[in-house]
């Protein structure tokens, strides 16, 4: 269980909090997603889940534990996280790269084993990426990039799994099938936390919905819970409608233009 408590997230110079005092649980078993506008705090909460942003008050914990308690290694053997931008230093084959998720099971001087490889086929194949095992990183389209660093993730084969707009650059098909991935990963008992800009897929595929706007909580629940055309306006300061998805029946957002000015 990835929980956030009362969090305060400050960085240097801002005269602002960027999170100001979230609270929310990301249960095992569930796909909880985080949105809200931009600069609403939800790649903050990342940050300091991984010990990376000024946390004067609060904290994000796992299973209990305060992530700040917790050894870099220890970290990564309890949460997977796929951060929003990533680059490798060099260009590496596929598989070695998603085989830098089992690190922190290894050490410094282990060399890898079955249970490591197998661990690494596993990934590649649930990614969908096993046909790029053998290509250079540097020879990867966005959408190719994304999925591969998805599986460098899967491969840790942690309790917790944490995205941050995982399906930025993918095409509608490949979009879908990580949804339908982190949707399966959470019915297998995962808890998984999902950052995510898409409304309408979060509501097909989400168990609970955590709205921010300026760093704090403006609501949390359900998609249909969430999902109020006049609590949306509100946050996000532009005319909408909330319609019904006709393929699944959840909630669907259409954003309305507004009056040309004559």
């Amino acid at each position: 269980m990835i929980a956030v408590t009362d969090l305060v997230v400050r960085y240097p110079a801002v005269p602002h909090n960027a999170v100001d005092g979230a609270s929310f649980v990301s249960e095992r078993g569930q796909l909880t997603a985080l949105a809200g506008p931009n600069g609403s705090g939800k790649s903050s909460i990342v940050r300091a889940l991984l010990r990376r942003a000024d946390t004067p008050n609060g904290m994000v914990s796992l299973d209990g534990k305060d992530v700040r308690s917790l050894s870099y290694a220890e970290l990564a053997r309890n949460v997977a996280v796929v951060p929003q931008r990533e680059e490798t230093a060099f260009p590496m084959r596929v598989r070695d790269y998603v085989s830098l998720g089992r690190y922190p099971h290894l050490g410094l001087w282990s060399a890898p084993g079955a249970t490591d490889r197998a661990a690494v086929d596993d990934a590649l194949s649930q990614a969908g990426v096993v046909e790029l095992a053998l290509r250079d990183t540097d020879a990867l389209s966005g959408g190719e990039w994304q999925r591969v660093r998805i599986a460098r993730a899967l491969a840790q084969k942690t309790a917790a799994l944490v995205l941050d707009e995982p399906t930025t650059f993918l095409d509608v098909a490949h979009e879908m099938a990580i949804f339908e991935l982190l949707a399966s990963l959470a019915r297998s008992g995962l808890a998984v936390l999902l950052v995510s800009h898409q409304l309408n897929l979060v509501a097909r595929f989400a168990d609970r919905i955590v709205l921010l706007a300026h760093g704090r909580v403006a609501t949390s629940g359900s998609p249909a819970d969430v999902m109020k055309a006049d609590r949306l306006e509100s946050i996000y300061g532009w005319p909408v409608v909330v319609t019904r998805d006709p393929a699944v029946g959840a909630p669907a957002l259409v954003p309305l233009r507004r009056p040309m000015q004559l």
